[in-house]
């Protein structure tokens, strides 16, 4: 299984998984020519893209949907609550291969399977994901609200993980940000810190995870060393931390 961050923060989130013969991309953030480019250079033609999911409406996450769907031809998997809100606030143009699902439902690609897993950010029907072979599963989990219940229990099946670190506390604290911001941004429906998903993952992690991409990390209140750093100091020098850049594409990721 290989994993690909095409980039990750506010600005735009995207991410590649492949294994076997199934390609699939999560979520729509970027621009078609971004994504497409992004995938070149690692020998991928997104054409070849069986299915796009969307895991909730905000527009760092869908604003290109529409484009990834009539330039490329891949089918757009979403709820239907997601495409409601999307079409209430966005102009993404007529889609003509969507793919409706339930929150909590799963999708089979062969011997592929992608699960969803309802989450508590300030989305309308927002999800996580978990992409499951023969022999691997990894989860694509941004936009995560808090530590829910549920949450321990699906990191501890994971083999490897995308997931968001967004803001390190202190520099929250002390940043620019209007208070009613910070508070939203530590709130249940808002994202995890450096510390959150450092402690879920020593608490989860366990022998099973091979390794953790650092996702959706703040612009204004994080940086990748300190979000890098915090994660190292919990879990060990020795436990394989990535961070996806909110730029550009990463290395690819492999199980």
């Amino acid at each position: 299984m290989k994993v690909v961050s095409l980039q990750s923060g506010s600005n735009g989130n995207c991410f590649y998984v492949e294994t076997g013969s199934v390609r699939l991309l999560f979520d729509a953030g970027i621009s078609g020519k971004q994504a497409e480019e992004r995938l070149a250079r690692h020998g991928r033609d997104i054409r070849d893209v069986d299915a796009l999911f969307i895991s909730h409406d905000h527009s760092d996450h869908t604003k290109s949907l529409g484009i990834f769907q009539r330039k490329f031809g891949m089918p757009v998997y979403i709820t239907p609550r997601t495409l409601k809100a999307v079409n209430r606030h966005q102009k993404i143009g007529k889609l003509d291969r969507v793919r409706l699902f339930s929150a909590g439902s799963s999708q089979a690609f062969g011997d592929v399977t992608v699960h969803s897993v309802p989450t508590p950010h300030d989305a309308v029907d927002g999800i996580a994901f978990i992409v499951e072979d023969r022999q691997h599963r990894v989860g694509i989990l941004t936009d995560l609200g808090h530590a829910f219940d549920g949450l321990k229990d699906v990191l501890r099946s994971l083999d490897a993980v995308v997931i968001e670190s967004n803001y390190d506390d202190q520099m929250l604290e002390t940043g620019p940000y209007p208070e009613h911001l910070k508070q939203r941004i530590k709130g249940d429906g808002g994202h995890l810190s450096n510390e959150d998903a450092a402690i879920l993952l020593k608490q989860c992690g366990g022998e099973r995870l091979k390794w953790a991409c650092l996702c959706h990390l703040s612009e204004e209140n994080n940086q990748p060393e300190r979000a890098r750093a915090t994660h190292q100091r919990i879990l060990g020098d020795d436990f394989p931390i990535h961070v996806a850049s909110r730029y550009d594409v990463s290395e690819i990721f492999e199980l």
